[in-house]
Formats: C-alpha cells, structure tokens, sequence
C-alpha cells in the first residue's frame, strides 16, 4: 500500500510568524567579542558547535563575526572544542 501525502500530519502554526532579528544590528553599542564568553558561548550548541544562523537570527555578516570570535576562543582555549 503507497501512502499518499494527504496522509502526512501538517504543522499547525499557533499563532503569527515573529521574525527574528539580528540584535547586534538592532543594538548598534553591542560589540562581538571573542573574550566576552557569555556572549560567545550562547551562539554555541549543546555539542559545542556553532549555532547556524537561522537558529540564531543574526544577520549574514555578524554570523561571520561571531563564528570567527568562537574559532579565536577556542584556539585560546577560552571555550573548548569538544564537549567533556
């Protein structure tokens, strides 16, 4: 029996769609900092990986910005590569 895609459960949204912004561009005064490690470790996944940016909400170029500022703390070992 081939199933058809009618029989596929759908999304229901529960409400709007929020856009997500990038709060740096938003909050000008804001600096991406590789030795700010609150910062830097909540764009860090559970695994330690770099959080994409459609999870994040940043935009393109602080995306860069803050994967390069995670690659230059870990290489200083202020946050690790792998998780423990």
């Amino acid at each position: 029996m081939i199933r058809k895609n009618k029989d596929k459960k759908r999304r229901i949204s529960s409400g709007p769609y929020r856009k997500k912004y990038c709060r740096f561009c938003k909050e000008k005064d804001k600096e991406i900092d590789y030795k700010d490690i609150r910062l830097v470790e909540r764009f860090v996944s559970d695994r330690l990986k770099i959080v994409p940016r459609r999870a994040s909400g940043l935009c393109a170029k602080h995306q860069r910005r803050m994967a390069e500022a995670i690659k230059r703390a870990r290489f200083l070992a202020i946050i690790d590569y792998v998780k423990r």
